[in-house]
C-alpha cells in the first residue's frame, strides 16, 4: 500500500486531518525519493501540532498508539521511525545540520519539529536564559523600602518574596492560584522599581503593561487602577506606574494577515519593563516575538496561574518555565540575600539541585479570595490534586456556593443558564435582560445617561457565563447558543433569535484593527437613541482606559461593520480565560472527553468568584479530573539544561 493511500486512509478514520495530508503531499512534492516513513511522521507531527504540542518524540511513538488507537497498518511505520535513526532526506535536518539549512523537519534528539517551532523553541530558551542569568546589583534603600511596602510580618510572605526575587534580575515568573496577590505584588514590585530608580535618575522607568486579550486587558487595568490609589508612594512614584494596559498584539505592533509585528529585533520596543499577566495564555510563537522586539537591556515579568489551561497554539511556556516552582528549588545563596533582605526564611525550599531559572520563580500559595470554607476554592484544589473522591464528596453536600447537578440534560442546562441556580439564588442570564429594560433611560434622557445604561448592562451581563469544554454537539457551544436564544425568545426575554436583536451578547473572534477590537472581546447589543430622534441598533464594547482616572471606555459599533461575531451566551472555557463572573455553571460532554481534561475544569471553576454550578455526570467528572494535559516540547530541557555554581 503507498503511504499517499495510507494517510488518505487516515484522514477518512480521523486519525489526521486533509491539512495533515496535505503537508506530507506537500513534502513529497518538493522530494520525490522522500522515504514514506518521513512522509507519514511529517503528517503525524503535524496533527500533533493542532494538539498544541511543539514536536513529535520518537521515543513516545508506541504510547501514542495505544493511546490514540492507531490503526494496525501504522505499527510497521512507528517500528521504523523507533529503529534508532530516520533514513536521510534534504528535507530533514539533524540537529539543525545538514543541507539545506532551511530543511523543514527537524530531528533535535527523539524529538522531531518544524523548523519554525525549533527555532523558536530555541529563541526562547536562549531569551529568557540570558535574563535568568542577569543579576542587578541592589539599589540603595532596597531593604528599607521592601520592609515599608510589605510591612506585615508573617515568615515566609510569598508577595514580599516574589517582588524581592523578580527586582533582582532581568526576568521573574509571579505565579499562583486565583485571589494569591499577583496584581497586588507586582503593583508593589512596579512602585519598588520606580522608586529606587526615581532616586537615582531624572527620568522614570519606561513600564508597559500587556495581556493576551482585550477582556484580560481590561480586567488588569481596572485592578492595577484600584491597587495604585492604595500604593503606599509619593505622587511622583504613583504618576510613574502605568494604568494603561495593551494586548500583546497591540503593543507589538501586529500586521493584519502576517505573522510579523512591527517591533521585532530590528525595532525593539521602547521600554525598561514589560509585565504580561495571563501568561499561561502565551503560546511559544507569540513568546518568541515578545523576546525579540524586547531590548536587551529591558527586564521581563510575567504573571500566571501555571495549573491553567495552557495556550490555544502550540507550547505551554507558563507551564514549562513552573515545572519546579511548587518546591521552590532555590540556592543557598539565594536564601541567604532574601533572609538579609527581607527576613523570610526559604530554609525549606533550598534544595541541591537548584538551577538559574528557580531563583527567579515565585509561587505565592496563599488564595485571599477563598478562604477555608469556601466550596469553589476547595473544589479547585481538589480537581488541581487530582483527587477525584474529595471532589466528589465535597459536591455531594456542597457548601452554599457550589451547586452540582449531576442527570441534568440539555433542557435543564438551557433552564439554568436563563434563571439560575436554584440551589444558591445564583443569577443566570434573565438577571441581565430583564436590568437592561428595567434601567432603560427616556428616550430623550441624553447621550450620558444611555453611555451609563449601556455600562451598567455589560456588568450586568457579566454576572454570569455558561462554559462549556466543546464547540459542536449536544453539549457544545454552537448548539447551546441556538438553544438558548431560541427558549429566552419563546419567554419573551429577547425580542427574536436569529442575527441581530436587543440582548444578543458577541465575542469577537477576530482582531479588528481598524475598530480597534480584538480577538476574545465582548460586546451587548442594545438600541440606543438615533441621530433621527429614532432607536438604532449598536454594540456596546468596554475599551481598556488609558488613564487610571478615567474607566474603561464605552464604545458603539453599527452591527453591520462586526463580521467576525459569534453569539455569546455560551463560551468556551479557553474564551473564557483571563475573565471572571460572579457564577459560573460549567457544562461537561455526558461521555469521556479528550478535551475535558484536570486544567480545563479547574481553569472554569477559578472563572467564578461567588458561585459555581457544575453540570455533569460522575463518570465524565472523575475522567475529566483524572485526565491531565501533557503537551510535548523540548523547551523545558533547554531552559535548564545550563547548570551554574553561581546563581545571582
Amino acid at each position: 500500500m503507498s503511504i499517499d493511500i495510507l494517510l488518505a486512509r487516515g484522514v477518512q478514520q480521523q486519525y489526521l486531518r486533509p491539512l495533515d495530508l496535505a503537508f506530507a503531499r506537500f513534502l513529497v512534492e518538493r522530494d520525490a525519493q522522500l522515504p514514506p516513513v518521513l512522509a507519514w511522521l511529517a503528517a503525524v507531527l503535524s496533527r500533533q501540532l493542532a494538539d498544541g504540542h511543539l514536536c513529535l518524540d520518537l521515543d513516545l511513538l508506541p504510547a501514542l498508539a495505544r493511546e490514540q488507537d492507531w490503526p494496525a497498518d501504522w505499527q510497521a511505520l512507528v517500528d521504523e521511525a523507533r529503529a534508532g535513526t530516520l533514513p536521510a532526506s534534504r528535507l530533514l535536518a539533524a540537529n539543525g545540520e545538514g543541507e539545506p539549512a532551511e530543511a523543514p523537519l527537524v530531528l533535535d534528539g527523539t524529538r522531531l519539529y518544524l523548523r519554525r517551532y525549533w527555532n523558536h523553541e530555541r529563541d526562547v530558551a536562549r531569551g529568557i536564559l540570558a535574563r535568568a542569568l542577569r543579576s542587578e546589583p541592589p539599589a540603595p534603600h532596597f531593604a528599607a523600602e521592601l520592609t515599608r511596602l510589605f510591612p506585615h510580618a508573617g515568615h515566609p510572605d510569598w508577595q514580599r518574596i516574589a517582588c524581592a526575587l523578580a527586582a533582582r534580575g532581568g526576568f521573574g515568573v509571579i505565579t499562583g492560584g486565583p485571589g494569591t496577590g499577583k496584581t497586588t505584588t507586582v503593583v508593589r514590585l512596579l512602585g519598588l522599581l520606580q522608586t529606587l530608580h526615581l532616586r537615582e535618575h531624572a527620568q522614570p522607568l519606561r513600564i508597559r503593561l500587556a495581556a493576551p486579550t482585550g477582556k484580560a486587558a481590561a480586567r488588569l487595568n481596572a485592578s492595577i487602577t484600584e491597587q495604585v490609589r492604595q500604593l503606599d508612594v509619593d505622587e511622583t512614584v504613583r504618576a510613574a506606574i502605568p494604568a494603561e494596559v495593551t494586548t500583546v498584539h497591540r503593543l507589538l505592533g501586529a500586521r493584519p494577515d502576517t505573522r510579523r509585528f512591527r517591533h521585532d529585533a530590528d525595532n525593539p520596543l521602547h521600554l525598561d519593563m514589560l509585565v504580561i499577566d495571563e501568561a499561561s495564555m502565551i503560546d511559544l510563537e507569540m513568546m518568541a516575538a515578545v523576546l525579540a522586539a524586547l531590548p536587551v537591556a529591558a527586564r521581563l515579568i510575567l504573571l500566571g496561574d501555571k495549573d491553567q489551561l495552557s495556550s490555544v497554539e502550540a507550547g505551554a511556556v507558563l507551564g514549562d518555565l513552573c515545572r519546579r516552582a511548587e518546591a521552590g528549588h532555590y540556592a543557598a545563596t539565594t536564601a541567604q540575600w532574601i533572609k538579609a533582605a527581607t527576613g523570610d526564611d526559604l530554609a525549606a525550599f533550598v534544595t541541591d539541585d537548584a538551577q538559574p531559572l528557580d531563583q527567579r520563580i515565585a509561587m505565592l500559595r496563599t488564595s485571599h479570595r477563598f478562604d477555608a470554607d469556601s466550596g469553589i476554592g476547595r473544589l479547585a484544589h481538589a480537581v488541581n490534586a487530582g483527587e477525584c473522591e474529595a471532589a466528589t464528596t465535597l459536591l455531594t453536600t456542597p457548601p452554599p456556593d457550589l451547586v452540582w447537578l449531576p442527570a441534568a440534560d440539555a433542557a435543564a442546562s438551557v433552564a439554568l443558564a436563563i434563571d439560575g441556580a436554584a440551589g444558591n439564588g445564583a443569577h443566570g442570564y434573565r438577571h441581565y435582560l430583564e436590568w437592561l429594560r428595567a434601567h432603560r433611560p427616556a428616550a430623550d434622557a441624553g447621550e450620558d445617561a444611555h453611555r451609563d445604561w449601556a455600562r451598567g448592562a455589560l456588568q450586568a451581563f457579566n454576572r454570569f457565563q455558561l462554559l462549556c469544554a466543546l464547540r459542536r454537539g449536544p453539549h457544545g457551544v454552537d448548539g447551546l447558543n441556538r438553544q438558548l436564544a431560541a427558549a429566552m425568545h419563546a419567554r419573551g426575554l429577547i425580542d427574536g433569535d436569529r442575527d441581530w436583536y436587543e440582548g444578543r451578547p458577541v465575542l469577537v473572534t477576530r482582531n479588528d484593527y481598524g475598530l480597534g477590537l480584538m480577538n476574545g472581546d465582548i460586546g451587548l447589543c442594545l438600541h440606543v437613541p438615533a441621530a433621527d430622534g429614532g432607536a438604532r441598533l449598536a454594540v456596546a464594547f468596554l475599551a481598556t482606559a488609558t488613564d487610571r482616572e478615567v474607566e474603561a471606555q464605552l464604545r458603539f459599533v453599527p452591527p453591520s461593520r462586526l463580521a467576525e461575531v459569534e453569539t455569546a451566551f455560551a463560551l468556551t472555557v479557553h474564551k473564557a480565560q483571563g475573565s471572571e463572573f460572579d457564577h459560573v455553571a460549567m457544562l461537561l460532554p455526558s461521555a469521556a472527553s479528550a478535551v475535558a481534561t484536570r486544567e480545563l475544569l479547574y481553569t472554569a471553576i477559578t472563572r467564578a468568584r461567588r458561585s459555581f454550578t457544575l453540570v455533569a455526570g460522575k463518570a465524565a467528572l472523575d475522567a475529566g479530573i483524572a485526565h491531565r494535559t501533557q503537551r510535548h516540547s523540548g523547551l523545558g530541557q533547554r531552559l535548564r539544561a545550563r547548570d551554574g555554581q553561581e546563581h545571582g
